[in-house]
């Protein structure tokens, strides 16, 4: 036997499904309370002590947690090729808006205290607002068009079509699921910067925190009530091959009905919005109670539940197309061969438990609070 052969195909397929949850949930874990620091720079530190303070929690880590960012990016061009074909062409724009925010953080970090100018500085804080704003509403509007159904379809070839547009994909559920996105990191940030720091900056970020937490509980539950009653869902029509070639038109796909029938077939994914709502409330509980360790694994919990019920609900499917949907790409017809899904499973197994003992590392080098006078006594060494 080839030593590939050792793990079915079907089964390569899930687990390859499932690690990229999990490396989109890293990213969204990790990176993602940089970004709910930035959104909320403005608002939770109004001196120039206050934003460096600020700051300073995510300057030293920012760039590890980008890791996760870019091993999706990667699972998704060698694990799914037409996933990331479409994706990456039919979301060419929205992609340079996050990009191009993303490119603004560093160049932020780098330059704000090149000079002693109030202007300057402000200026680059402004931008690292931009850098944490901008990425985490757009990439639930990503999301919320990709629950839609996205314009594209396969020519007989394989090759992908896409016929939308930037404007497209601003409508107004895609909107809701970026607002969802948006609040669940501000909170998640928040939780960052009460962990974080103290005085002023800890408090500001317990009041935003708590408001955030609460935008995430209602939007949340409207963009789900919005998902069961006017969005239509997806299904196979005919028979399902799970272990055979690569090629969604081999499939037929009906567009109708609802997402909602997931939770039929298998009741069990209920788990994950709920734990997305009850994460989100606890964080809540916590701001107001000042519990900085169990307020941040809330905020985690509650980001493990919202992604998650995106992957659950949708299962099998990836990426539909609202325009033809027999070129829908599922978990069952979009991969890369068998050999190529065991070879990076073997990579993955190795190397990513490297990735989290590194991270670990990390963070329990960089442990405990950012304070004024940190900032002011080692001026030569921070943001």
């Amino acid at each position: 036997m080839i030593l590939h052969e050792l793990v079915d195909f079907e089964i390569l397929r899930v687990i390859w499904w499932v690690l990229l949850g999990v490396l989109l949930i890293g990213f969204a874990l990790t990176d993602g309370f940089d970004l709910g620091v930035g959104a909320l720079l403005p608002f939770v530190a109004r001196t120039d002590v206050e934003r460096r303070v600020a700051i300073n929690t995510v300057g030293p880590v920012w760039e590890g947690n980008q890791v996760w960012f870019i091993l999706g990016g990667g699972a998704i061009f060698a694990a799914w090729p037409p996933l990331y074909a479409v994706s990456f062409s039919g979301f060419y724009l929205a992609m340079f808006l996050i990009l191009a925010a993303l490119i603004l953080r560093p160049v932020g970090f780098k330059y704000r205290s090149k000079r002693d100018d109030e202007r300057w500085r402000t200026a680059w804080d402004w931008a690292l607002f931009v850098g944490g704003f901008v990425p985490a509403l757009v990439f639930g509007v990503a999301v919320g068009n990709v629950l839609q159904g996205v314009p594209f379809y396969l020519t007989e070839d394989l090759m992908p079509m896409y016929e939308g547009n930037l404007f497209g994909l601003l409508n107004p559920y895609a909107l809701l699921a970026g607002l969802v996105s948006l609040s669940m990191l501000v909170m998640h940030g928040a939780a960052w910067l009460v962990l974080k720091t103290e005085g002023i900056v800890a408090h500001r970020a317990r009041i935003f925190g708590g408001y955030a937490a609460v935008s995430t509980i209602v939007l949340f539950v409207l963009a789900g009530f919005w998902l069961a009653a006017g969005i239509d869902g997806y299904a196979f029509a005919g028979e399902v091959v799970t272990d055979g070639p690569s090629n969604p038109l081999m499939s037929e796909v009906e567009k109708g009905g609802s997402w909602m029938t997931a939770y039929g077939a298998r009741p069990w994914i209920a788990v994950a919005p709920v734990l997305g709502i009850l994460g989100a409330g606890l964080a809540l509980l916590g701001f107001k109670a000042g519990k900085e360790g169990w307020t941040m694994i809330a905020s985690k919990l509650s980001i493990l539940g919202v992604i998650s019920t995106v992957g659950l609900t949708m299962f099998p499917f990836i990426l539909p197309s609202s325009i033809e949907p027999n070129s829908s790409l599922t978990v069952w017809d979009s991969s890369s061969s068998q050999l190529t899904l065991f070879v990076m499973l073997v990579s993955a197994v190795i190397f990513v438990p490297i990735i989290l003992a590194y991270t670990a590392w990390v963070y329990k080098v960089l442990w405990g609070k950012v304070t004024s006078e940190d900032v002011l006594d080692n001026s030569d060494s921070v943001y």
